[in-house]
């Protein structure tokens, strides 16, 4: 099912969604590398205190509206006409990049939620390697809709 006046709004559409993926992105970049530095404060101190506040507004004001305008501008894109041939392979893989991203996100809030409890969830390790999640996933998105190898 496509829309046929989305048609014409296509370039608009494609441009926010990749403002939208930009700045999600930058947040699920961020998000994490402030998870190694807050488990090793201690839970009440002053930094532990800043970094809530980082987190909080981190997500609140960033993350969550550009993943929304994300996945709005996305399902736009997916009902104008012409734009996914649904006999090609490639979508598959960027549908699972996203999806990946979006658990991922979740991950990320229900950990901000524990931080702000003073619980510490995972080890600075876990954060450091969980920092790259969002690198590996957003290759794959970008490789599925570029390269569109199948």
């Amino acid at each position: 099912m496509t829309i046929p006046w989305l048609a014409n709004l296509y370039p608009w559409t494609k441009a926010l969604h990749l403002i939208a993926v930009f700045a999600w992105m930058a947040g699920m970049f961020y998000l994490p590398r402030l998870f190694v530095y807050h488990s090793t404060v201690s839970a009440g101190s002053e930094p532990s205190e800043m970094f809530k506040v980082m987190e909080r507004r981190l997500l609140r004001a960033i993350i969550n509206p550009a993943m929304g305008a994300a996945w709005l501008f996305g399902i736009m894109l997916v009902l104008t006409p012409g734009v996914i041939d649904w006999s090609a392979g490639w979508w598959h893989g960027k549908m699972a990049g996203f999806l990946g991203m979006s658990a991922f996100h979740g991950h990320l809030a229900a950990a901000r939620k524990k931080f702000e409890r003073d619980e510490r969830p995972k080890s600075e390790r876990y954060w450091r390697i969980a920092n790259e999640v969002p690198t590996l996933l957003l290759v794959l998105i970008v490789v599925m809709v570029i390269v569109r190898p199948f």
